[in-house]
């Protein structure tokens, strides 16, 4: 899956003529870590059905249409790809807070990495 198909995703939403924007989050793996060492790849496993929920209770806020997002797993090296999140809503306050909270929250809760 890539960002387009998130998009295409969210536009065919029933409910999308509602929609004032999206925006969109494309995490990539930095060469980097963040005190500075390098980053030769990065191990990244995601618990799909915490996934499923955290993106459920983000639809049911107001003003959002839809929350899509991707987690590529297995072994991704620098500048590839890690995650995709894609936001659809009503006004610009509810769409940011949105996409922060479920970038944060994925993060979080639902990947794990292991840099190499």
């Amino acid at each position: 899956m890539d960002m387009s198909d998130l998009i295409k995703g969210v536009k065919d939403h029933p409910d999308y003529h509602k929609a004032g924007m999206i925006l969109c989050h494309n995490g990539v793996v930095r060469a980097t870590s963040r005190d500075g060492s390098p980053v030769e790849r990065l191990e990244v496993r995601a618990d799909r059905e915490k996934l499923a929920e955290i993106l459920a209770g983000l639809k049911g806020r107001p003003g959002i249409i839809e929350v899509l997002a991707e987690v590529h797993e297995g072994v991704l090296l620098p500048g590839d790809d890690i995650m995709y999140v894609v936001v659809a809503g009503d006004f610009r306050e509810n769409v940011f807070a949105t996409l922060m909270d479920a970038v944060d929250t994925i993060k979080r809760d639902v990947t794990s990495k292991s840099e190499q």
